[in-house]
């Protein structure tokens, strides 16, 4: 028997397909989501969504969220996981104000928007909202300007959220470090021996896998109470607590 629906955004990335495969073979009603026309396997329904689009047209938004609510029925939602990511790498004077406001859009308005737009059936069904930030809030690297800063703001308003909304809606957050999405693979293509670096940086001595982001998510979602509230996994196999001498 089915538990509830999880709406999912970012569907289709290596992380949005893990947690909407978890979801579903954990019994949930799993809504995926993302720009693209295009299916996810895993997926109960598909619904494609533009979230830049969502944040600067009221019309689609208005659309987008009555048609997602005729989805969700009876069962109402039971959690909404905040996934889809919007990351420019680029120098400082290579960003544009267009790279700032696409990537605090689709990282960070679009998340407050859902959860604003979804609230009364998420606090109906005794639900929570995860938003999934990034190592990026905490620790950073040149080029990622844009994109460690609305991480950041992702941490924050998860913060904001739980302690404004309280025993209402749970409101928490995984911050993951390297996570082996093909994106990432796709960066190290011909550099298996920096890909090899890379995971001997983390005190495990490996980088993560989207299954983990899954896991830590469906725990957040299944957690009993209440108490549960305002954290910030940090899923980063140990390497925000590592110091590097220069070297």
């Amino acid at each position: 028997m089915k538990k509830s629906n999880a709406l999912i955004t970012g569907a289709n990335g290596g992380i949005g397909r893990a947690l909407c495969s978890a979801f579903r073979d954990a019994g949930w009603d799993v809504i995926s989501s993302d720009r693209e026309e295009a299916t996810v396997a895993s997926a109960d329904v598909y619904v494609p969504l533009d979230l830049v689009r969502l944040c600067r047209d009221a019309a689609y938004r208005k659309e987008s969220v009555a048609f997602v609510r005729t989805i969700l029925d009876r069962n109402g939602l039971r959690v909404l996981i905040n996934n889809a990511a919007l990351q420019v790498v680029a120098p400082v004077e290579g960003l544009s104000s267009e790279d700032w406001h696409a990537t605090m859009d689709v990282n960070v308005i679009a998340p407050f928007l859902l959860t604003q737009a979804f609230l009364p059936e998420i606090e109906k069904a005794g639900g929570s909202v995860i938003n999934i930030a990034s190592v990026h809030a905490q620790l950073t690297k040149p080029g990622f300007s844009s994109y460690a800063t609305s991480k950041s703001a992702v941490v924050g308003l998860t913060r904001a959220l739980a302690v404004e909304l309280g025993a209402r809606v749970r409101v928490n957050a995984i911050s993951p470090a390297a996570i082996s999405t093909p994106m990432l693979e796709a960066g190290f293509s011909g550099d298996s021996e920096g890909l090899t670096r890379l995971a001997a940086y983390h005190p495990s001595g490996c980088i993560g896998t989207p299954e983990d982001v899954a896991g830590a998510a469906l725990y957040l979602a299944e957690a009993q109470g209440k108490f549960l509230n305002g954290a910030t996994i940090s899923l980063d196999g140990g390497i925000g607590t590592r110091l590097h001498d220069p070297g």
